[in-house]
């Protein structure tokens, strides 16, 4: 072979391998220069996954593919730096989409995945841990209210009541006060967040009435205490509501639009982005209605923002905002008067929210996180309203009319209506909230995590009260061989009012037989243990008996030391619930019981002002007349003190199932027993007199009775939903059934003599129900789509409380628009 053929095989073979080291130097160095997303997909009870498919998104196009291996693990690298989603499918599991995210080209991100059966819904939870945890692996009791049922609907009200362990009063029509109380515990004693921002009063009331669910996207409701995560306020349960991101990569438009019955409207304009390592999110509504009885017309705006910037993959800073405006008629109670009055309350309320998110290190997660609160209300008694009849001293009384409770007992006569006094009349509260919160999460190992925090707030109440406190919490998290789930905390509370406390808490989620095929296909036992504190509210404090009577000597003080009457205090709770959780039919069909037991001590009940006559008695009718008026001028119908104390122990159940993929059932029971143990109404019967009685039957008028169940807590609650939704159509079913439940028609001192004869027994006296509610909706086109929606289809108007009128069956009918909406394209090959 001649030789310059040799030397041009030689170097053709030297550029070849040449030419294959350049390509794959370059290869190497993209991918040192490409984002990672790597993760481990499992289920909910933590075991690995294999074999799962996951895609990543971009501008609705797939632009990387993984396969999870044995262990559970994958990894896709990318060369493109911008915002993107997973969508995750398994054998036998729900596909997943996850929230999206940024990464830039060098960042290394970590997306673990939880997927849930195909049959049921096993959701993420934040409010049992503080930090994202499977249902299943916490021993505490969460439900979620997703995005199907906020699709359809105005407010929370029937939300809340969908649900084991909630019962929810509405005292009156649409806009009117609404009142959660979880498992036995008063409506006070729950923290309410608002994209993370605690939006109740000072002491923790909160109307679910107004809140509408504009830019709403998920709502966590934890039963039980959690002083140890969240500080006071959390006595027996956590409300918490999270608004949505924006997710495309070009201004999405959505405007939802319905008309009904009672003059009723609504509008909803929402838009939604994101622009390279920004995300944006804003929404506005209108809502107005006339309702069903005279001076209850009803009209809320609410306006709704969430803007995210990613500087890097690691870190993200997030602000929101929420404020909402209302009006409302106050009509009062119509079948005690057969008149309404002539009142009206405005409410403006501002929740303002900033957190910095840092993934210092794959082990090591930061969070520091800013809330404002500014809530003001203003209520007007614009004239004084009656029959035209007065006693002598100018007060106003409704028509002569009958009164029948639940219980069958009924009584007739006039009620007081309105106090003699000057016209219009009214008071205005502002309550004011600033606070700091960090949280350190630390992976010790897979199986261990410890998690440290601490917080402050500084509160201000109509400018007669500011509170400064500190929160200083501890806990762990962790698991044994994936089968034992364990959570132990504590929190150290120092506040200004009450001082120092500690409220511990444990919790457990153990799987005796892990899920599996079969009939009998997975067994998880649950305990929870925890304690908890909470504020007294701003009227509690300003209003307590104790202060009342320091400011009126000389009877004040010695009604003091004869009823031995302390400064108003914080009110404790402590709960131990123990569970059991068995899936059937290959985890088909889930059910869900849990037994538990509260005590709450200490807690707040109220002393009418028709007593100030047995505290004040040497003051003359005519002075004791207008003290009751001066402090109902100013809101005060009641004095607090520190006297009750009741246990709530119950069962609860749950069953949910799929039937294929499209339906969804699920239902529930609770028990409840709750029973007074100690109450002021039944002590000092010489100072204050004995007990009223209705035919020899004792009537607690302001506060149940020792060995009574607390007002507003019905024994039996149920419920019951299903829907359906499958491409273009969505269908929705709910219904809420409700048992007779104690209660007052707190007419004591207010007839026509200032005696108790309207006053009926306690027992049974607000009516049971059923609220049934139907919905659903069509996708026309791409863009264009029609919903319908009717409430209370039982025509109950004795739904609400005694004395007040429910809203009849309310029908809307709307339109649903939008533009811009991103389809994910998985294709067939890509998932293979």
């Amino acid at each position: 072979m001649p030789s310059r053929t040799v030397h041009c095989l030689f170097f053709g073979r030297f550029l070849a391998r040449a030419l294959r080291t350049t390509i794959l130097l370059c290869l190497l160095v993209a991918a040192g220069h490409a984002a990672s997303i790597r993760g481990v997909v499992t289920d909910a009870s933590g075991a690995r996954v294999s074999g799962a498919t996951v895609n990543l998104l971009s501008n609705g196009a797939v632009v990387g593919t993984a396969v999870s291996g044995a262990d559970g693990s994958f990894q896709i690298l990318t060369g493109v730096r911008g915002r993107f989603f997973l969508v995750v499918s398994a054998s036998k599991f729900r596909q997943l989409e996850t929230p999206g995210f940024y990464a830039g080209q060098l960042d290394s991100i970590e997306q673990n995945i939880v997927l849930e059966p195909e049959w049921v819904h096993e959701s993420i939870v934040v409010t049992a841990t503080g930090t994202p945890t499977p249902q299943a692996q916490t021993g505490a009791a969460t439900s979620v209210i997703g995005p199907i049922e906020l699709e359809l609907a105005q407010d929370m009200v029937s939300l809340l009541r969908l649900m084991p362990g909630t019962f929810v009063t509405q005292s009156g029509q649409r806009g009117a006060q609404s009142s959660l109380f979880v498992r036995g515990g008063d409506s006070d004693d729950n923290l309410v967040l608002m994209y993370v921002v605690n939006a109740g009063d000072l002491g923790g009331r909160f109307d679910f009435g107004t809140l509408s669910t504009t830019g709403m996207e998920r709502s966590e409701v934890y039963r039980g205490p959690n002083s140890n995560l969240y500080g006071a306020d959390a006595e027996s349960g956590v409300v918490s509501a999270t608004t949505a991101h924006g997710t495309t990569s070009f201004p999405s438009l959505i405007f939802h639009g319905d008309w009904g019955n009672f003059d009723s409207s609504r509008e909803e304009l929402e838009a939604a982005g994101t622009f390279g390592k920004l995300d944006y999110l804003g929404a506005y509504s209108w809502q107005q209605t006339a309702n069903d009885l005279p001076n209850d017309e009803y009209h809320v705006g609410t306006a709704v923002g969430n803007l995210g910037f990613a500087p890097t993959g690691s870190t993200q800073i997030r602000g929101t905002v929420y404020y909402g405006v209302d009006g409302v008629g106050v009509p009062g109670t119509w079948e005690f008067y057969h008149l309404v009055n002539s009142a009206t309350e405005k409410d403006q309320d501002l929740y303002i929210g900033a957190s910095i998110d840092n993934q210092t290190t794959p082990d090591f997660h930061n969070m520091v996180r800013y809330g404002a609160t500014r809530k003001r209300e203003q209520y007007d008694l614009w004239e004084q309203t009656g029959s035209g009849v007065f006693d002598d001293y100018g007060n106003s009384f409704g028509d002569l009319v009958t009164i029948t409770g639940a219980n069958g007992y009924s009584v007739t006569g006039r009620a007081l209506m309105d106090f003699a006094g000057t016209y219009p009349q009214g008071y205005q509260l502002f309550s004011n909230r600033d606070a700091l919160v960090y949280q350190g999460d630390y992976t010790v190992t897979p199986h261990f995590t410890a998690q440290i925090g601490f917080g402050y707030e500084n509160e201000r109440y109509t400018g007669e009260i500011n509170r400064t406190n500190y929160d200083y919490r501890a806990a762990v998290h962790g698991d044994i061989k994936n089968r034992l789930f364990y959570t132990l905390g504590g929190d150290l509370e120092h506040y200004s009012l009450f001082g120092t406390q500690t409220t511990p808490r444990a919790g457990l989620s153990f799987y005796a037989f892990r899920p599996r095929k079969g009939v009998l296909s997975g067994t998880r036992l649950m305990f929870n243990f925890g304690d908890a504190v909470r504020e007294p509210s701003g009227p509690d404090q300003l209003y307590s008996l104790y202060s009342f009577l320091e400011q009126n000597p000389p009877d004040g003080p010695a009604t003091i030391q004869a009823l031995h009457i302390s400064p108003i205090s914080a009110p404790t709770a402590r709960t131990y619930e123990g569970g059991l959780e068995q899936a059937f039919f290959s985890e088909r069909l889930i059910f869900r019981t849990s037994f538990f037991h509260n005590e709450f001590g200490n807690q707040i009940e109220y002393v009418g002002v028709n007593l100030i006559p047995e505290l004040l008695p040497n003051l003359t009718p005519a002075q004791q007349e207008q003290l009751a008026q001066q402090l109902e001028a100013g809101g005060a119908y009641e004095l607090t003190l520190n006297t009750e104390a009741y246990r709530a122990m119950g069962i609860e159940a749950t069953m949910e199932s799929g039937i294929g993929r499209y339906v969804f059932l699920r239902g529930g029971y609770t028990y409840l027993d709750a029973v007074i143990q100690h109450s002021y109404t039944n002590d000092d019967v010489e100072l204050l007199g004995p007990v009223p009685t209705y035919d020899g039957i004792p009537v607690g008028p302001d506060s149940p009775l020792v060995g009574a169940r607390p007002f507003r807590r019905p024994p039996h609650t149920g419920f019951f939903s299903a829907s359906y939704s499958h491409n273009r159509v969505t269908l929705l079913l709910n219904s809420a059934f409700v048992s007779r439940s104690d209660d007052s028609d707190f007419l004591g001192g207010l007839d026509i003599n200032g005696g108790n004869s309207l006053l009926l027994p306690n027992r049974n006296l607000d009516h049971g129900y059923a609220k049934i509610d139907l919905g659903g909706s069509f996708r026309l086109r791409d863009w264009l789509g029609v919903y319908a929606q009717a409430e209370n289809l039982t025509d109950n108007q004795h739904i609400a409380p005694i004395g007040y009128v429910s809203l009849p069956t309310s029908i809307r009918l709307g339109l649903k628009l939008q533009w811009g909406r991103e389809k994910a394209n998985v294709t067939p090959s890509a998932q293979r």
